[in-house]
């Protein structure tokens, strides 16, 4: 998806298209958060439109499984059960397990120096504790090994599934013991990369994203419990 400034005018071409682009954009930024609801004279005033077009795009996001409708009440930001997230989590450690096993296959060494630089760079965020810095360069890592793939048909499937838990995946605050064991992994991830070791790394990248679990279902609201220390991202 392109990156989009949801405050920007609209061209009107493809409207419907670029409405619900700039909505799931507020959805995944978390501006609109789980179980809002949809403020339609809001957004109508805010990206200079009718109510069809708007209207429009919000049926293409329930579709999609960001927004809920609800009967003569408008819509919602679509919330996640426990079941639910659970579901979406293996799956998606299923694709970044793929993922990385066909990198290991493709991957060029300008990407693995690319790769690298951004967990160099995390580390450093990480050593002065700048959390958003941390997860925006934890989320470039996990794109890039994606990307490096050079599947398209796993990139859309994968694209389409993290972005409904995109936001919660990579902005919920982490002890100390659970950034350090993320940075852990992350090392081990780029030299299982580097030696192309494609088993190794499928293994490791699917065990490190169902650490992922509490974070997200806590995001949700939907877990108590205190989180373990191997779920930082």
């Amino acid at each position: 998806m392109n990156k989009i400034d949801p405050g920007l005018g609209i061209n009107r071409r493809y409207l419907h298209d670029e409405v619900a682009d700039r909505i799931r954009a507020l959805i995944q930024s978390g501006e609109m958060e789980p179980k809002a609801r949809v403020n339609e004279g809001e957004l109508t005033e805010r990206f200079g439109i009718s109510r069809t077009p708007l209207r429009e795009a919000i049926k293409i996001l329930a579709t999609e499984g960001h927004l809920e409708l609800l009967p003569n009440r408008g819509a919602r930001v679509a919330s996640l059960s426990q079941v639910e997230i659970e579901e979406m989590m293996e799956v998606i450690a299923g694709l970044e397990a793929t993922a990385a096993d066909l990198a290991c296959r493709t991957v060029t060494e300008d990407e693995v120096a690319a790769i690298q630089a951004d967990h160099d760079a995390m580390v450093a965020m990480w050593k002065a504790s700048d959390e958003a810095g941390y997860f925006r360069l934890n989320r470039q890592i996990h794109e890039a090994i994606m990307a490096a793939s050079r599947n398209a048909t796993l990139s859309g499937i994968y694209r389409s599934l993290s972005g409904r838990i995109q936001r919660s995946r990579y902005s919920a605050h982490q002890t100390p013991e659970q950034w350090t064991r993320a940075i852990e992994e992350h090392e081990r991830m780029v030299e299982l990369l580097r030696g192309r070791d494609g088993p190794a790394l499928s293994h490791l990248m699917r065990e490190h994203i169902r650490g992922k679990k509490p974070v997200i279902a806590a995001n949700f609201g939907d877990a108590a419990a205190e989180l373990p220390a191997d779920a930082a991202g």
